[in-house]
């Protein structure tokens, strides 16, 4: 039994990729089930209608990552 889920695109925030069968690599702020929203990075196929595995990242988190990048430009 396939457990269901909800998700709403709060913001689409950034097109990382393109592959070259359409899906996109996006960065965007989603709501899941409901929750708050956090920031997500997944692959989208064209239509917007499937999705690949992701990364979701709280705001603490993401600022974690932001800050460890922009260090390694030091």
């Amino acid at each position: 039994m396939a457990v269901e889920f909800k998700y709403e695109i709060v913001e689409r925030i950034a097109v990382l990729s393109e592959s070259s069968k359409g899906w996109t690599k996006e960065l965007n702020l989603i709501k899941w089930n409901d929750r708050e929203p956090k920031y997500d990075i997944r692959e989208w196929s064209p239509d917007g209608s499937k999705m690949g595995k992701g990364v979701t990242l709280s705001f603490e988190e993401a600022d974690e990552l932001r800050k460890a990048l922009e260090s390694r430009r030091e």
